[in-house]
């Protein structure tokens, strides 16, 4: 899947059912490798096969083109150029409980500076995370009933895709999408297209040093997991301060099971956070341990059956 994307494959048979021939031609490549990796794709349900001619699938169609509004494009290729290549040190990063940014590419910290060398993939790795926010925001912002709360304000929002989600979801809520300066404009941009832009506005900030918005709900999609627990703590008191009394926290992170056993992709999940950055997945308890100490009084889980689960901490 990662080469097939990386190749454009499934961009080219955006408009018509090719052969691999055809293909090749048009991609500059040799006909029988291409044609087996095409096999392949149909074997897995990427791609389908009629009288010679190869077509995308409504799934290939709908997450691994580049024109597509939920396209993954952008985080399939950072999972090829950079995840898959850092998982080659695993056993190392095992050994040494530290992430494999230097060992593979030779970049020290921080990694995004690399990775965003150019504005072309900056927009192609927001775009693939705003992808997969789509199909998990939605039922995030539905998982507790938000209906008290007036204002979100959504810390790394990238795309905003969870700002967006909130305010669809509940009319009487504004919201704000604050991220670093550089991704305001990507936030702005799918904003734009929202039944609820009216309702959203972007701000520019460091959520570990910047003054936080005015909210009486945060969110926090996909961050906790990213770091340490001394930088967690740090986050989550910041937070909990902030908060009016009777304010809440929303975090969407995918939760292991109590008893450690699964769920497989969390698990998977969580060794990529070993290679790549300084955080982990945890269970509701974990997560129920940091918030408690931060000053929330109150914490609930729901797993919501899409990749990310839901918890909401509440303050007195």
């Amino acid at each position: 899947m990662f080469a097939a994307v990386n190749l454009e494959v499934f961009d080219a048979l955006t408009e018509q059912p090719r052969t691999g021939a055809e293909l090749a031609a048009m991609c500059g490549m040799s006909v029988e490798p291409l044609t087996r990796l095409l096999e392949a794709c149909v074997s897995l349900g990427l791609l389908l096969s009629e009288d010679g001619r190869f077509r995308n699938t409504p799934v290939s169609e709908t997450f691994l083109t580049r024109t597509s509004p939920q396209s993954l494009v952008g985080y399939v290729l950072y999972s090829n150029n950079a995840l898959y290549q850092l998982f080659v040190h695993l056993e190392d990063a095992v050994k040494e409980g530290t992430p494999r940014w230097q060992q593979t590419f030779g970049w020290p910290a921080p990694i995004f500076e690399h990775f965003f060398s150019t504005p072309e993939k900056m927009r192609e790795f927001i775009m693939g995370m705003h992808g997969f926010g789509l199909s998990t925001s939605p039922a995030v912002a539905r998982a507790f009933d938000l209906s008290a709360f007036h204002t979100i304000a959504d810390l790394g929002a990238a795309t905003g895709h969870l700002t967006i989600a909130a305010c669809e979801a509940w009319p009487q809520l504004s919201g704000v999408a604050f991220d670093l300066p550089p991704v305001i404009p990507f936030a702005a941009e799918q904003i734009a297209k929202s039944s609820a832009a009216s309702r959203i506005s972007t701000v520019a900030g460091d959520f570990f040093k910047d003054e936080l918005p005015n909210a009486d709900l945060y969110a926090l999609g996909r961050i906790l997991h990213d770091w340490s627990e001394d930088r967690i703590r740090h986050l989550l008191r910041r937070i909990c301060e902030r908060l009016p009394s009777g304010g809440a926290l929303l975090i969407a992170e995918k939760l292991l099971h109590e008893d450690r056993t699964g769920p497989a992709s969390a698990y998977m999940q969580s060794l990529s956070m070993l290679v790549c950055t300084e955080g982990r997945e945890r269970t509701l308890t974990e997560y129920q341990a940091l918030l408690t100490e931060a000053g929330f009084a109150r914490v609930e889980g729901k797993r919501t059956g899409k990749y990310l689960d839901a918890i909401l901490a509440s303050k007195d």
